[in-house]
C-alpha cells in the first residue's frame, strides 16, 4: 500500500492587449490552493495483479472536492504473453493561455479554470445542460496486452479511449463585448469570454522493443483521433495527428562500450489548420465606427475569409536525426561526454506555415549539425 498527501499552491499575474488598441487590455490576477491525497493498494492472485487506488482532490479556491478511483489490471495469460487494462477518473483545474491559432508558441502559460463560464452548455445531441463547477474532468479506458517474442524481442499494444466530459476554451464565437450586461439578451455563446466543451480521444500504440549489451532498436506507431464539441460543431483540435511513426536505434561499441552511435526517424501525418477560403476588401471603422459609408468608403486593406474550422491539413512530416557520443570516464565517478549529431539529416523541408496574404511558404528547421561536451561529477 502506497498513500501520500500533496499541497499545491500557485499565484498567476496574466496581462495582454491588442497592439492596435492597448487601452483594452485583459488583466487576471489569481491565487490558487489545491490539496491533494491518495491511497494506491496492489495485491497479486496467482496470475492477476490488481491495483485499486483513489485520488482526492479537493480545489479550495472553488470549494469543490473531486473524488477520482482509479483500477489497473494484468493478467498473466502464460509466460510469454499478459494482458492489462486500466481507467480512472481525472480532472483538472488549468487551461492555456496560448491561442490554438497562433502558428508557433514560445511560451506556454497557464491559468487557474476561469469562473466566468457560461450557466449552461450545448451537449452533443443539442440538450441543454447546468453547469456543476468549472472544473475539467474526463474518463479514461485503456486495454492492452504484452508479448515476449524471444528474449531480447518484446511487442506491446494498447488502445484507448477518453472521454473527456467538460473541457474550458477560449470561446472562438464571441462578437459582441460582455459589459454591463447590455448584451445579455443575446445567446451566450456570443458574449461569453470562455465556453465549455466536449471531446473525445481514441487510438492505439503498437510498440517492437529489441535489446541486448550492443544493440537497442525501438519502433512505434501510433493511430489516434481527437474530437471537440464547442456547443455548435464537432472540430479537430491543432495537436490531432492520426498517423505517427517514431524508429530509433542505438548501437554500443568500443571497450568498455565507450562509442554509442544512434538514429531517431519520426514520420507524422499532417496537423490540421483552418484553410483560407477568400478574401475581402476592409474598411476602416476603427475611428469613424458605425457612420463608415460601406458603399462610398475606400477600402485601404485585405481581409481574410476563413473556411471551415481545422478543415485542412497540413503535408506529412518526416525527419532523421542521427548522433554518435563518446564517453571518457574518470576516477571518482567523474566522465567526460562529447558528442556530434546532425537535426534533420537529409534536409527535408516540412512546412512551418503559408503566409495567408503572400502565399509565401516558410519550412522548418534544414539540415543543422550540432556538437556537445557534457562533464559530470
Amino acid at each position: 500500500m502506497r498513500y501520500g498527501i500533496e499541497v499545491v499552491g500557485f499565484s498567476t499575474h496574466y496581462k495582454t492587449f491588442a497592439l492596435t488598441d492597448q487601452n483594452n487590455m485583459v488583466e487576471v490576477n489569481q491565487n490558487t490552493t489545491e490539496l491533494n491525497g491518495y491511497v494506491d493498494y496492489k495485491f497479486k492472485r496467482e496470475k492477476w495483479i490488481v491495483e485499486p487506488s483513489l485520488r482526492l482532490q479537493y480545489y479550495s479556491t472553488l470549494s469543490v472536492l473531486s473524488p477520482e478511483p482509479r483500477l489497473g489490471l494484468k493478467y498473466k495469460a502464460s509466460e510469454r504473453l499478459r494482458l492489462k487494462a486500466a481507467t480512472g477518473l481525472y480532472s483538472q483545474n488549468l487551461i492555456s493561455i496560448n491561442s490554438d491559432r497562433d502558428v508557433v508558441n514560445l511560451f506556454y502559460g497557464f491559468l487557474a479554470g476561469p469562473e466566468n463560464l457560461p450557466n449552461t452548455y450545448t451537449s452533443p445531441n443539442f440538450e441543454q445542460k447546468d453547469l456543476k463547477n468549472v472544473l475539467q474532468k474526463s474518463i479514461h479506458y485503456i486495454a492492452g496486452f504484452e508479448f515476449d517474442l524471444t528474449e531480447r524481442w518484446n511487442l506491446n499494444f494498447e488502445g484507448y479511449y477518453k472521454d473527456f466530459r467538460q473541457l474550458s476554451n477560449v470561446n472562438r464565437n464571441k462578437i459582441f463585448e460582455n459589459g454591463n450586461g447590455e448584451n445579455n439578451d443575446k445567446p451566450e455563446i456570443l458574449w461569453a469570454d470562455y465556453v465549455i466543451e466536449t471531446g473525445r480521444a481514441y487510438g492505439a500504440d503498437f510498440v517492437a522493443k529489441y535489446e541486448d549489451k550492443n544493440y537497442y532498436f525501438w519502433f512505434v506507431y501510433s493511430l489516434s483521433k481527437v474530437d471537440r464539441w464547442d456547443g455548435l460543431q464537432w472540430y479537430p483540435p491543432i495537436f490531432d495527428r492520426r498517423h505517427n511513426i517514431n524508429i530509433v536505434g542505438t548501437y554500443k561499441f568500443g571497450k568498455d562500450k565507450a562509442y554509442e552511435v544512434s538514429a531517431r526517424w519520426n514520420l507524422g501525418s499532417g496537423l490540421p489548420f483552418t484553410q483560407t477560403q477568400g478574401y475581402y476588401q476592409g474598411l476602416p471603422i476603427t475611428d469613424v465606427g458605425i457612420n463608415v459609408n460601406p458603399i462610398a468608403g475606400n477600402p485601404n486593406y485585405i481581409e481574410v475569409y476563413y473556411g471551415t474550422l481545422n478543415g485542412g491539413r497540413l503535408p506529412y512530416y518526416h525527419r532523421l536525426d542521427v548522433n554518435i557520443k563518446r564517453t571518457i570516464k574518470f576516477e571518482k565517478k567523474t566522465s567526460l561526454e562529447l558528442n556530434a549529431g546532425m537535426t534533420n539529416a537529409y534536409n527535408r523541408a516540412n512546412v512551418f506555415y503559408i503566409d495567408r496574404l503572400t502565399g509565401k511558404r516558410v519550412d522548418q528547421l534544414p539540415i543543422l549539425p550540432t556538437i556537445g561536451l557534457d562533464f559530470a561529477f
